[in-house]
């Protein structure tokens, strides 16, 4: 059974050094792979998404790792343990290489990047080489975390996790070609996709580190974090229905103004869920109808999203919001109603996975510095769907600012280091924990 061995891959400073150099020029290799002159998007199922597969199998096989693309698109990279047992169980690591449109060059691409580093970073020591753990280590670069292209997020650990929906078929992208259709086009053959399915029993847990897509770490002065859970979720299309008049000739104390209703509404959003710990509510879409400047709206709709750290408390919050929504309606004369598009339950992190990342983040630490800060994740992850088959573990990287989804978007080379660092700790502390 491996040791622990902290202090060996502490000293190696040139290969970490070496280790975020590449992460770094890599992130900007695959920014170049973009649908969209002069930003960055990649969906599901483009040539953008072909491109950087076949330049991260490239990665994958430089450092000896056996490469596949499986049914989902998803790419993945496997060196297998020192007694040659390929049938021995393998632990993921990993995150996505798609991104939402105008996107930052290092939300989920900095995970992949990372867990490769990680990989060259144990075959490279003879003592504590990834051949020598008594476990598989697979890379997994998945395909379709933020469900840009077909507005259904996750689809590719989805797939992994054996959660693919005969419905999704019929999902289709803005220019009305189906989710079928487009795995077609790609070289994928839908009725195969059950394939990308892994069991239980093939792996043995799954390790992510993630830029943190907040300001928490920022403010903490903190490099890395381990997370102890991964959002409670729930998405709703409001509507809001009132009368539409002209704009000139009705008086306010008749008029049943729907835009002011739903206006009303997201500011109530606001105001609960800033006086609830750890509940965010968001309004991001806003539509009035008829649309015309000169007649009062008929119509509203508005979109919520609704997160938590727990559900109860996030569905407890839903129940306060309603009532709200019922009184500002009921005061202004007006009718509405609500469809729930997305619901997803908190996924917690392994206790033991959480133990390995802590263990792993106090490597990159002073003797004697205070354990590092424990955080959940209010943005979704791969971790949600991949949580149906093993045990998840995440560790957080500082994101200057907290600012993600956006070309600002940030990571210093520093704190990569400690992550790869971190994670390759991890990683032998998994090893060492098993019987």
């Amino acid at each position: 059974m491996p040791e622990k061995a902290g202090s060996l891959l502490a000293a190696d400073e040139d290969s970490i050094a070496g280790a975020r150099r590449r992460v770094m020029a890599r992130c900007d290799e695959l920014a170049r792979v973009s649908s969209t002159p002069g930003s960055i998007e990649r969906v599901y199922l483009s040539a953008e998404h072909a491109r950087v597969n076949r330049i991260v199998a490239g990665w994958m096989s430089e450092i000896g790792m056996t490469t596949w693309q499986d049914a989902a698109g998803n790419q993945v990279g496997r060196i297998g343990p020192a007694n040659g047992d390929q049938d021995r169980p393998a632990l993921l690591l990993g995150s996505h290489l798609d991104t939402v449109p105008n996107a930052g060059r290092y939300d989920g691409i900095v995970g992949v990047l990372v867990a490769l580093e990680v990989v060259r970073l144990l075959r490279a020591r003879p003592v504590h080489a990834a051949v020598s753990l008594p476990f598989a280590l697979e890379v997994v670069a998945f395909s379709d975390e933020e469900g840009t292209r077909f507005g259904r997020a996750l689809l590719g650990s989805s797939a992994v996790a054996g959660q693919w929906e005969p419905s999704w078929w019929q999902l289709t992208d803005a220019d009305g070609v189906t989710l079928r259709d487009a795995f077609v086009t790609f070289g994928l053959d839908p009725e195969r996709v059950r394939e990308a399915a892994r069991s239980p029993d093939e792996l043995i847990g799954y390790l992510e580190a993630h830029i943190e897509q907040g300001p928490e770490l920022d403010q903490r002065g903190e490099a890395l974090a381990v997370v102890s859970s991964i959002a409670s979720a729930r998405r709703f299309q409001l509507a809001v229905e009132g009368e539409s008049r002209h704009a000139g000739g009705t008086p306010y104390d008749i008029r049943r103004d729907a835009l002011l209703g739903a206006s009303e509404a997201a500011l109530a959003v606001e105001r609960i869920c800033r006086a609830e710990h750890h509940i965010i509510g968001t309004v991001g879409q806003l539509e009035a109808f008829p649309g015309a400047v000169n007649v009062v709206p008929g119509e509203a709709r508005l979109s919520l999203d609704l997160r938590g750290e727990f559900d109860g408390e996030r569905d407890r919050v839903w129940t306060k919001i309603a009532s709200e929504i019922d009184a500002i309606m009921g005061r202004r004369g007006l009718h509405w109603r609500a469809q729930e598009v997305h619901s997803a339950r908190a996924v917690y992190c392994d206790p033991l996975l959480q133990h390995a990342v802590r263990e792993g983040i106090m490597s990159t630490r002073a003797p004697g510095a205070d354990n590092p800060a424990v955080v959940f994740s209010p943005a979704g992850h791969d971790g949600m769907a991949i949580g149906a088959i093993t045990g998840i573990g995440m560790l957080f990287i500082r994101n200057p600012d907290g600012i993600s989804h956006h070309p600002d978007e940030a990571v210093a080379a520093g704190d990569v280091g400690h992550a790869i660092q971190a994670l390759a700790e991890s990683v032998l502390q998994i090893a060492a924990d098993r019987p």
